[in-house]
């Protein structure tokens, strides 16, 4: 049975939104073999598509970014641009997904259960301790029931091009390291607005509450927080270790990024413009992929040179008290979604 606090959780996480960032100035900044310009303004010869995310230009998704812009460039000579606007500076993870919807920003990533807002069912990759490493993960997203549900979104004005990867996500906290399932117990934890993964912190005893990414590190600094939960590379690009003393390898829950497109500007392209769109989308995705996976297998020595504990919980007792949360969303996805979910993951 689902307890009453789930339930008001559920029932209040579908109004949630996080705060507006302020707007940042922008500078040139080197990676690896490519090379982030800030468009100051539109061309009158050049279509301009705005492209807005949270992160900073050091994350896995903003260099999968920069490969997108340089293929849709390079196929179009120029013709079409992809403007990058990294930090949040065009607003959170909720309002860039808004803006999107509204026709007000053309292209965005984030996290698959920050569009669960709108598409419910598309955060469902995000169930607790669902993929033992990425592989099965990216099988999984690339299958025509992930494509089948990315459907649903373009009832909200957005199409699904390709999906970055953002890690798998692991606790941080300040005020005493992870170790067993207890130590979870009242935690004041930073999530994002994604329900599967507020839903599988409360039941492991947390206190979890949405907040906007890109204002995180001074939440945590003036102890709004003392606890978040991210991916290592996240973790590590953005220099939470700098408010955060532990580390604790949960893995909780895969988390897959949507790079959508409105659907309003999407309808207008000619069938070839599509076309280099989703090669160029493709070709981000991989590479988000492989520096995902490199990051996550790389980053975790970094992490402890930075002055993190790192701890390593037995994770059965954390999937035994997360067992229920699939049957917590049974009601919100469908008992036809959930059992074909089931029979996928089963296999």
């Amino acid at each position: 049975m689902v307890c009453k606090k789930s339930l008001i959780l559920l029932s209040c996480m579908m109004a949630l939104c996080l705060l507006f960032s302020c707007k940042k100035k922008n500078e040139n900044i080197e990676l690896s073999n490519y090379t982030y310009k800030p468009v100051v303004q539109d061309s009158d010869d050049a279509i301009m598509l705005h492209l807005g995310f949270s992160t900073n230009m050091e994350d896995p998704r903003a260099l999968a970014s920069l490969l997108f812009q340089k293929e849709v460039d390079e196929k179009t000579n120029g013709r079409i641009k992809i403007v990058i606007h990294p930090n949040g500076e065009l607003g959170s993870d909720s309002e860039l997904i808004e803006s999107v919807l509204n026709d007000t920003l053309d292209l965005t990533v984030s996290s698959a259960g920050n569009f669960g807002v709108y598409a419910t069912k598309l955060g469902i990759s995000a169930m607790p301790f669902l993929f033992s490493d990425f592989e099965s993960a990216w099988e999984f997203m690339d299958s025509p029931f992930i494509a089948k549900i990315n459907e649903s979104l373009a009832e909200y004005n957005m199409i699904v091009l390709s999906h970055y990867d953002n890690g798998f996500r692991c606790v941080t906290t300040t005020s005493r390291p992870v170790k067993s399932v207890s130590d979870m117990a009242g935690l004041n934890i930073r999530t994002p607005p994604n329900q599967i993964v507020m839903e599988t912190m409360l039941v492991l005893g947390a206190n979890p509450k949405p907040y906007a990414f890109n204002e995180l590190k001074e939440a945590l600094r003036s102890g709004l927080f003392d606890s978040q939960e991210n991916p290592i590379p996240v973790i590590y690009n953005s220099a939470l270790y700098e408010e955060q003393k532990y580390l604790s390898i949960t893995n909780h829950s895969y988390d897959a990024m949507p790079l959508v497109i409105r659907k309003s500007l999407w309808d207008k392209l000619s069938p070839a413009d599509r076309d280099v769109l989703l090669e160029a989308a493709k070709k981000a995705q991989d590479e988000d992929r492989r520096l995902v996976k490199e990051q996550t297998e790389s980053y975790v020595g970094k992490l402890k040179e930075k002055g993190m504990t790192i701890i390593y919980p037995d994770l059965e007792p954390f999937v035994d008290a997360t067992s229920g949360v699939i049957d917590t969303f049974s009601n919100v996805y469908g008992e036809d979604v959930i059992n074909e979910f089931r029979t996928i993951i089963e296999n």
